[in-house]
């Protein structure tokens, strides 16, 4: 990132938004939406520890020499995976075409693919997003970190048709 202080800016961020969903948490009766405000607290977690990895690989280059590169290549990658960062705080489904094969939650592969006499069927669940009825206080919180951070947040069930 060109900006120095990107990082920084986006650790306050991930912490002043994990600060709002413990707040919010507070206010829950229901055991799913207990669920959901956990997994989104863990998952902002999970990406503050990733933005602290970067701010100390960047603070090792700029400190010490890095003759092998080494430190400068593990900070390329700290930086690639948390560009990726995905927050799944219910189902998260995998879908492979090159085999057509499915995996939900990290689960086994399924195949998609069947046969019989009638012919051959491919059938990929999807997946189905949660009203904000259903996410309660937390659809406006998730909105706002995905706005401010660029992080992408997922909140959806699997359906299986």
């Amino acid at each position: 990132m060109s900006d120095d202080w990107y990082y920084v800016h986006q650790l306050a961020m991930l912490s002043g938004f994990k600060l709002v969903v413990l707040a919010n948490r507070i206010g829950c009766a229901d055991d799913f939406l207990l669920q959901l405000h956990d997994g989104l607290a863990e998952g902002l977690e999970s990406a503050m520890a990733r933005v602290r990895s970067i701010m100390a690989l960047e603070r090792q280059i700029a400190s010490e020499p890095d003759e092998e590169g080494f430190a400068a290549f593990q900070l390329h990658g700290e930086e690639e995976c948390f560009a990726r960062l995905t927050i799944a705080l219910l189902d998260d489904l995998e879908i492979d075409y090159a085999t057509y094969e499915y995996r939900v939650n990290n689960g086994e592969w399924h195949y998609a693919l069947s046969a019989d006499c009638d012919g051959i069927e491919i059938s990929y669940p999807s997946t189905i997003a949660l009203t904000d009825a259903e996410l309660g206080g937390l659809g406006p919180i998730i909105r706002g970190i995905s706005h401010e951070t660029g992080m992408w947040i997922s909140a959806a069930r699997i359906v299986y048709d």
